[in-house]
């Protein structure tokens, strides 16, 4: 347990510390963010063709609302503290990587869900919007992050029963 907690720490602070570095936030992150944004955008003009997306702002055109996807809510943290979990934890490098790319996207998903409501929440309700916001959608990305973690840690360890066999 402790050194699963030290190498949790070791590469969540490594991970952070380059996520803000500028060639990473130029390459990565600031795409991934206009890349969110566009994805969303492309959801909702199903429901309404009157939204666009440009950079990182979704935005109603007839309203003129919009919300702005701003660092620490395009899910790259969120990603980056399961990533630091699954490495820490004692696994195969198959098992790490599936379990790294499977939680990306189910993180992704979760905050297409999250940035669509609160692009809706900002147009109907302030209070709410500020409410989701701040408190309800920070709470529903970590514990999605949590359910990936455990539901992949029984994964590895179903894994590893079927490698070893029946006990005798």
């Amino acid at each position: 347990m402790a050194r699963f907690f030290v190498v949790f720490i070791v590469v969540l602070v490594v991970l952070f510390g380059a996520e803000l570095t500028h060639p990473v936030q130029e390459a990565l992150v600031i795409p991934w963010t206009n890349f969110l944004t566009k994805m969303s955008a492309s959801i909702l003009v199903f429901f309404d063709d009157k939204v666009i997306s440009y950079g990182k702002v979704l935005q109603h055109l007839d309203s003129g609302l919009g919300v702005s996807i701003e660092a620490g809510c395009n899910g790259i943290e969120a990603a980056l503290i399961l990533t630091a979990a699954v490495l820490a934890y004692p696994a195969s490098w198959r098992m790490r990587l599936a379990g790294i790319a499977f939680g990306f996207i189910a993180i992704q998903a979760a905050n297409v869900l999250r940035v669509i409501t609160l692009f809706y929440l900002a147009k109907y309700s302030e209070p709410m919007f500020k409410f989701a916001h701040l408190y309800l959608w920070q709470a529903l990305i970590m514990l999605d992050v949590l359910i990936v973690w455990l539901l992949w840690v029984r994964q590895v360890a179903r894994h590893e029963a079927r490698l070893e066999g029946p006990r005798v």
